[in-house]
């Protein structure tokens, strides 16, 4: 199922990457009226609304400052380079365990948007703030070196990211190696998209 390309479609239909697109019981759906709450504060931040992985991406001067993610108990905005953030309110989480920096706020009610919308929007200029600036974070160095497509998916796949993360060294590696293996950037993208439901089902490259 191909994913979606105009921004609408995930608010009417979901972002297309399983079989309850265009469902009632699609995710995007189940938190439409807190995603269009999302959406409105995005945009009143002055930030440029496109749609990367089939997820809302919020973005300055051609730099990802934020994206919206929904799932079946929650849905999330998540911060790019949030090792830049300093969370006065203490309201960044993890996406995971196995996480190393805590880059979203999770909502479990709609409510709690509108709650939270001046911070949100503190937030949101704070991480423009750096974008303007050009200030990125340190680079840490990996044991492995990830593919910049591997990369660019995680940050923009919350879930992906989470179970990437997640997995043994081992497992990591096969994915890695595989990719690197590919000669052109479109190859590895490719390649991607078809391993994302191993990834979530905590599987290697190589298994079944």
């Amino acid at each position: 199922m191909p994913m979606i390309g105009n921004i609408e479609d995930y608010f009417t239909k979901g972002c297309g990457r399983c079989d309850r697109f265009d469902t009632p019981d699609c995710s995007a759906a189940l938190w439409r009226d807190g995603l269009l709450q999302l959406r409105a504060i995005c945009q009143a931040a002055g930030l440029e609304e496109m749609v990367k992985l089939g997820q809302p991406t919020y973005v300055r001067n051609g730099r990802n400052i934020a994206i919206f993610g929904a799932f079946r108990n929650d849905f999330r905005l998540t911060f790019f380079n949030s090792s830049l953030m300093k969370d006065p309110h203490a309201i960044l989480e993890k996406q995971g365990v196995n996480a190393k920096q805590a880059d979203m706020i999770p909502f479990t009610d709609v409510g709690q948007v509108a709650a939270r919308k001046d911070i949100i929007l503190a937030y949101l200029a704070e991480a423009i703030s750096y974008a303007d600036a050009g200030i990125k974070p340190v680079k840490v160095v990996e044991e492995q070196e990830l593919p910049e497509e591997l990369i660019s998916a995680l940050d923009a796949d919350p879930e992906l990211a989470e179970a990437f993360h997640a997995l043994t060294s081992g497992r990591q590696k096969s994915y890695i190696l595989n990719l690197n293996s590919a000669k052109q950037s479109a190859t590895r993208v490719t390649r991607i998209l078809k391993f994302r439901d191993k990834i979530i089902a905590g599987k290697g490259a190589l298994e079944r």
